[in-house]
């Protein structure tokens, strides 16, 4: 039987888990056993199969005769020259579609049934390394002992509950090596890795940043994080201060100040307001209203019904010039650093600093 294309999950293979095997074949290579702990920290043990023995012998026989694989719910065991796949949500995402199954969706009882039942797929790798040819039909005891290896490889290697959803896994928050804080302060210079930036999806939040102009004025990207897959860019150019937000590279939102930017000391405000829940499941982060100022005055606006819900792309933060690619491929190429002096960048992701103009207003009649 020839098999349709599986999704690109299932594809993937059993070569995905061996992540691990550099390090066990260095760890052999170099004599030298993996600490038991590191400043008190258990260690867990480090998994895989050196083939450290190969170095002087290329026509050496394998060791590693056995490699599960699961990624969001996909999965795959090798084992003697035989690969057992089962992807999720399906062979591919269209059958799995006409079951009801999506792309990061639970796994529930139901759907874990029905895939034990009818999802599995047989290859004879070792004759087939295409794997064109779905053997399930043909070898079903071969296929249920590759299935009764995988479950017990996965109770092995802690994957079990089998778990196939992807954005909300992303979107949970996780423990970050410093205290819980709300603001963060950065200066030009080396990038911030994108796991390590303050987390702005879905969220109201503000960035401030207090420039220098000089005399002439000044142009160049103030703070921007992303690239042309999706990120947001805050900059000066032709005299006025721009805020763009790109959203996936689908849709674009952008502010530009309805004055320019004046020289000395300047502070300039990004805000964005949450103005409704995200759906992540569908790939959609939480609408809101972005407002951008010039020394404390409102000088554009943008409403956004739809932003980024997990993650940008690869590339963090950088301030004072965009490190990679841009965010904003019409408006300026990288790095197009900044020619002024940007002092620092803050970020505040309490939700309360969100400046109200009105009610500000109001406050400073109310005092006269």
């Amino acid at each position: 039987m020839t098999m349709k294309r599986r999704n690109f999950l299932g594809a993937l293979g059993a070569g995905v888990a061996a992540t691990t095997l550099p390090a066990t074949t260095v760890l052999d290579a170099l004599g030298i056993d993996p600490p038991q702990s590191i400043k008190g920290a258990k260690q867990s043990p480090i998994e895989g199969v050196s083939f450290a023995h190969t170095f002087e012998n290329a026509g050496a026989e394998t060791k590693h005769h056995t490699q599960y694989y699961e990624i969001f719910g996909g999965r795959a065991i090798y084992h003697d020259g035989w690969r057992a796949v089962c992807g999720f949500p399906g062979p591919n995402f269209a059958e799995g579609a006409e079951k009801g199954r999506h792309q990061s969706d639970e796994i529930t009882e139901k759907d874990l049934a029905d895939l034990e039942a009818t999802g599995w797929e047989l290859y004879h790798v070792d004759q087939d390394p295409s794997e064109r040819h779905n053997l399930a039909a043909e070898h079903p005891e071969k296929l249920k002992k590759l299935i009764d290896l995988w479950w017990q490889e996965a109770e092995k290697y802690d994957v079990l509950p089998l778990d196939g959803t992807i954005n909300q896994r992303f979107a949970t928050e996780r423990p970050m090596p410093s205290g819980p804080r709300e603001k963060y302060v950065f200066y030009p210079g080396a990038p911030v890795m994108t796991l390590s930036q303050p987390s702005v999806y879905n969220r109201s939040h503000v960035i401030t940043a207090d420039l220098e102009i000089p005399a002439g004025g000044a142009e160049g990207v103030v703070v921007s994080s992303g690239s042309h897959s999706g990120g947001y860019t805050l900059y000066l150019k032709d005299g006025k201060a721009h805020y763009y937000y790109n959203y996936l590279a689908k849709k674009d939102f952008k502010i530009t100040s309805d004055v320019d930017v004046p020289e000395g000391d300047v502070t300039l405000v990004y805000e964005f307001e949450v103005t409704g829940e995200p759906d992540i499941r569908s790939g959609k982060g939480a609408p809101g209203t972005g407002k951008l100022f010039i020394n404390g005055r409102q000088v554009g606006a943008v409403d956004m019904d739809v932003t980024v819900p997990i993650i940008f792309s690869a590339e963090g933060i950088s301030v004072g010039s965009d490190y990679g690619d841009s965010v904003d491929h019409e408006a300026y190429k990288p790095p197009f650093s900044f020619t002024g002096t940007v002092k620092r960048v803050t970020f505040d992701v309490s939700g309360e600093a969100i400046q109200d103009a009105e009610a500000q207003m109001r406050r400073a009649l109310a005092k006269q």
